[in-house]
């Protein structure tokens, strides 16, 4: 049976070169970077190389990269980390309704700690109500916290605007970017976008799991939450991990060649996948206008069908989709995303994603509307009984 995987916000399959540079950390230059001898030199250099690649891309300073295992340590790095070290200049921190997990769980956890959480409301498109963002910025503030591009439905934030807002209405201010689905899809220039923090996962761009990175504009003041041996500058102690890191940053160089050419094609996807979507009975897309939405993400309500049924079902037919945010598919409570956009309740319970990468087609989609048409009839009467 064909494989046709529409999983990629997920996680990603790895570049052939970055599974090479993987294999050749891990048993050639294997050395410990901070080892002083020839071996833990050589493996030094692969950790600045990345370092090097990721600030040429992004237009920042080599030393404003610093290394996690993923984004959601990112994330807790960004929002404990910088509240902690800024407390004393106010207690509220700014965020939305439809953040990930490692956003919304550390906030909760600071909420504990005494910090005064703000939610800005979105509308049905998922669209961040800017007026009502511009009328909780005040002196009390000490950090805002948006992600770039729903991991969910695929809704892109106007980080630009936001940024520029922030530094108007709350100078004092920080601002985190969850740029996780962005990362690879857009180019990122985080001092053009008056971002402070900006978290990013090597999976998510072909590269290795379970490493990342978090970029803190020079300036910042934040607290290392994980300490120890004082690698990366005593800001985020413990061995460096040469074959992720060395990993990512051939990822992120790979999925920067021919960005256009690639964009456009998962634009293409995209449209293709709506356009046959619409061709169906009782499914909703969800979403704004295209110029709103990221390149790679369909949100779509099969109604009359549950999002894990259909999942399940498309996966017994080689299709690989997702029934939601891949950190808590696991977890039976209603989506907070499709949630904070007002979705009623049989949208909500039949919704999945679909999530394309440069090496997906149109035949593929056309096999996967083929399987869905001969499922659905079956699945919404199966429902019904």
């Amino acid at each position: 049976m064909k494989e046709i995987y529409f999983d990629n916000s997920s996680t990603t399959k790895p570049y052939p070169a970055v599974v090479d540079m993987v294999v050749r950390t891990m048993t050639e230059d294997y050395g410990n970077p901070s080892s002083m001898h020839q071996k833990g030199v050589e493996a030094e250099k692969y950790v600045k190389d990345a370092a090097k690649i990721l600030a040429g891309l992004m237009k920042v300073r080599e030393k404003e990269i610093f290394f996690t295992s993923g984004g959601t340590e990112s994330n807790n790095w960004a929002l404990v980390g910088a509240a902690l070290a800024n407390q004393r200049a106010g207690k509220t921190i700014i965020t939305s309704p439809m953040e990930h997990p490692a956003v919304s769980e550390p906030l909760k956890y600071l909420k504990d700690q005494g910090f005064n959480i703000v939610e800005i409301p979105l509308d049905k498109t998922g669209a961040l109500a800017m007026d009502k963002l511009e009328a909780a910025l005040n002196e009390d503030v000490i950090l805002v916290s948006i992600m770039y591009v729903n991991n969910e439905v695929g809704t892109v934030t106007p980080v630009k605007e936001i940024g520029t807002l922030i530094k108007a209405k709350a100078p004092g201010a920080l601002f985190h970017v969850d740029a996780t689905q962005a990362f690879g899809h857009y180019r990122i220039y985080p001092k053009e976008l008056k971002v402070d923090l900006l978290t990013a996962s090597a999976h998510k761009f072909h590269g290795p799991k379970g490493v990342g990175f978090l970029y803190i504009e020079e300036h910042v003041k934040i607290r290392p939450l994980i300490m120890g041996g004082g690698q990366q500058m005593a800001m985020r102690s413990g061995t460096d991990n040469v074959p992720g890191v060395a990993g990512m940053g051939v990822a992120a160089e790979e999925s920067y060649r021919d960005f256009e050419a690639k964009n456009e094609h998962l634009r293409s996807l995209r449209r293709y996948l709506i356009d046959r979507l619409s061709e169906m009975d009782n499914v909703v897309v969800h979403g704004g206008a295209e110029e709103q939405q990221a390149p790679h993400i369909v949100n779509a309500a099969f109604i009359g069908v549950g999002s894990e049924v259909l999942l399940h079902s498309l996966e017994d037919n080689g299709i690989y989709i997702s029934a939601g945010s891949a950190c808590s598919t696991h977890k039976r409570a209603p989506s907070p995303t499709l949630s904070a956009l007002h979705v009623d309740r049989d949208d909500l319970s039949s919704s999945v994603r679909f999530s394309f990468s440069e090496t997906n087609t149109k035949e593929e989609i056309d096999e996967a509307v083929a399987v869905l048409n001969k499922l659905l009839p079956m699945l919404r009467r199966y429902r019904a009984h």
